[in-house]
């Protein structure tokens, strides 16, 4: 739904010497001792790829996993969870570039266990090549490898929330290297309970005369969620697993308004489980061969009772088995590096809805989906300074609902001459697919008046980016992007004229366009003071000739501005404390127009123990609780408001303990289309 920011660091290097007299020289004499003092660098570039040292950059300030690092990076936004870069229109994170069929929240509570301490640097490409099987931008974290000499290393941690309600969790993270063994693991358990208020306003235009309808809606949620990864490797063979199970997954909302009182339950008759297992080898000479099997399964229930009454129930459940196999080959000709490659992906997507004693009208619905690819590409560095990767993919989707051809081609450059100049350019395109479930023509009902219906006829879209890179000493970043999705899809309240219905429905626009400039500067007083500023100015505009029966062609100018502060009161200090302030001014989102928000973060750091093997975090985040906009529709009829009043005010307090010397991992993952609700 909101996306914006974008990323970018910087690079340095440090040299010195020491000279010594002559050894024919009559006697020895002793030089002072001379230091050499210099920044470290934050990002370096080559073949369009940006290095951040991310480590460095979040090494004062109270984060203790990686998905709480990432919203650091220049450019990257962390938006409760979400992260978003700017002057790209969606992100794929992935490890140690590799890629699994991760749903995204899986993806998000791994990230959330990997302890911060496991990352070597992030590379941030903008135009991913095909040989990532990646389409558009990319944020590849880059584990340290163990090795036999480190033998058992890892971190305990254990943490509690405090927002409207409290959360709990730990978690484990561990490896082991003996000769050429690697193992990995990586636990984590939470137990979280959320809550959140929608307060809504629909003027609803129905046989020619207007209505009111008010309603005051609160959420609560709660869950235990236990995520795992294990992984062991065996020289250039891996075998991984990651997996999620959810379970004791309850949520109620309670709605007082207009129509009456509403109260709405989900619950689950079974957990929500998620399992994948990998496979993949590297040969010697260049070729490497991999295939995976994902498992997902949610079966949920709905209970929908109004004035005590009960008025609907319903099963919806979703099983989904994926398959995914590719092979890859690299040659060096030269000083050329040629890939290409191949992919198979299938998908067995089983969804249904069933009610119970209802005159909706139920759907079980099986959806086969055939994704089929082959890739070329280069890559070539020169000594005058330029260094690029160029690839071109050609993609078959095949479902019951549509088949094509898409051709994808990508283009990263890079012109190094100096420290003090690095231009970079990237083109990507990309085909996004819906999720499965808003293919599917089912409907959720929040209250007897808002509904959730899937969509048979969206289609996939196409998204076009554009990033012009210009990183000035090492150090301050200017972005200049463009991008344009044709066809691009929006979820928006639509208020029907032939019933009082308030409808949610995926659809797809004629196009949404983003032109923008990206502005990223690091300062500070030596080891005191460390601060970064951000600001992404950037015009949307979004076109539909057909959102049901209206249309609409919005534009605005929207400012994203944020300042990071760190500070330590000497260098070896074991406690520093941060201050982080972001902004974002009123934008847009189809039809409806999205208030400001803005939000001001702060935290204390305190290493302890022998050789600092113990750490205390307590981050406070949101602390005006101001990050949450209103929506405001008002056109062609439709007069409908929303304000949103999630908790993102939050307390946490984390403790971790590092046991021998800590170092690194490798994990696989990626993002996918799994989940009912819409």
């Amino acid at each position: 739904m909101r996306k914006a920011l974008l990323f970018i660091t910087i690079l340095h290097s440090v040299s010195a010497y020491a000279q010594t007299e002559s050894p024919d020289t009559v006697s020895a004499q002793q030089l002072n001792e001379v230091v050499v003092k210099g920044e470290k660098p934050q990002v370096s570039g080559k073949d369009g790829i940006m290095v951040v040292d991310l480590p460095g950059i979040v090494k004062d300030k109270p984060v203790n996993n990686i998905h709480e690092a990432l919203g650091y990076l220049p450019g990257v936004t962390n938006n409760n969870g979400m992260i978003g870069l700017a002057g790209a229109s969606d992100v794929t994170i992935i490890l140690n570039g590799e890629l699994t069929d991760m749903p995204l929240q899986n993806l998000y509570q791994l990230l959330y266990t990997t302890p911060v301490d496991r990352m070597k640097n992030v590379e941030i490409m903008y135009s991913a090549p095909a040989k990532y099987h990646v389409n558009g931008a990319v944020i590849n974290v880059v584990l340290k490898t163990p090795t036999y000499i480190d033998g058992l290393q890892g971190q305990v941690r254990a943490g509690y929330n405090q927002a409207h309600y409290g959360s709990y969790g730990g978690g484990l993270a561990a490896t082991y290297a003996i000769k050429d063994w690697t193992f990995d693991l990586n636990y984590g358990l939470s137990r979280s309970k959320s809550w959140s208020r929608e307060e809504t306003w629909s003027n609803h235009l129905y046989n020619g005369k207007r209505a009111m309808i008010e309603d005051d809606m609160r959420r609560i949620s709660r869950n235990w969620t236990n995520t795992i990864f294990a992984s062991a490797a065996w020289k250039k063979l891996k075998l991984t697993y990651n997996g999620q199970i959810i379970s004791d997954s309850k949520s109620k909302s309670l709605s007082t308004g207009t129509l009456g009182n509403f109260i709405n339950e989900y619950g689950m008759r079974s957990p929500v489980s998620y399992h994948s297992i990998a496979l993949r080898y590297v040969a010697p000479f260049g070729m490497t061969i991999g295939a995976d099997y994902t498992r997902y399964y949610e079966n949920r229930s709905q209970s929908l009772f109004k004035d005590n009454e009960w008025l609907l129930g319903s099963d919806n459940r979703q099983n989904i088995n994926r398959y995914h196999v590719y092979l890859d080959q690299e040659h060096h000709i030269g000083k050329w590096l040629l890939d290409y490659g191949a992919e198979y992906q299938r998908s067995e997507d089983h969804s249904s809805q069933i009610y119970a004693s209802s005159d909706k009208a139920d759907f079980n619905d099986m959806l086969d989906e055939d994704v089929v690819s082959v890739y070329a590409g280069t890559q070539r560095s020169f000594d005058w300074g330029l260094s690029f990767n160029i690839s071109a993919k050609g993609e078959y989707y095949h479902s019951k609902y549509q088949h094509n051809w898409s051709f994808i081609p990508q283009l990263g450059a890079t012109y190094y001459k100096t420290p003090k100049s690095i231009f970079q350019l990237n083109l990507s395109t990309r085909r996004v697919y819906p999720s499965y479930w808003e293919l599917h023509g089912g409907t959720s009902h929040i209250n007897d008046y808002s509904t959730v219906i899937g969509n048979p006829a969206l289609k996939p879209y196409i998204q076009y980016d554009a990033q012009f890179n210009y990183i000035i000493r090492q150090k301050y970043v200017a972005t200049l992007y463009f991008q344009y999705g044709d066809k691009s899809t929006v979820q928006l309240p639509y208020q029907s004229p032939d019933a009082l219905n308030l409808i949610y429905q995926t659809i797809n626009m004629n196009y949404k366009r983003v032109v923008g400039l990206n502005l990223y500067a690091p300062f500070g007083v030596g080891y005191i003071w460390n601060a970064a500023a951000t600001a992404n100015l950037f015009n949307q505009r979004e076109k539909a000739d057909k959102f049901h029966d209206i249309s609409f062609d919005n534009s605005k100018w929207i400012f994203y501005g944020s300042l990071t502060n760190s500070f330590k009161f000497s260098h070896n200090c074991p406690v520093s404390l941060s201050l982080d302030f972001s902004y974002i001014s009123p934008s847009l989102q189809g039809i409806a127009n999205l208030s400001a928000i803005w939000k001001i973060d702060a935290g204390v750091k305190w290493q302890f123990g022998k050789k600092r093997c113990c750490e205390l975090d307590l981050k406070a985040d949101d602390i005006f609780n101001k990050w949450s906009p209103a929506m405001t529709i008002s056109h062609a009829g439709q007069d409908y408001r929303m304000k949103v009043r999630d908790m993102a005010r939050n307390l946490k307090l984390t403790f971790i303990w590092r046991f021998n010397g800590f170092k690194p991992k490798e994990v696989d993952i990626d993002t996918s289309r799994f989940g009912t609700e819409k």
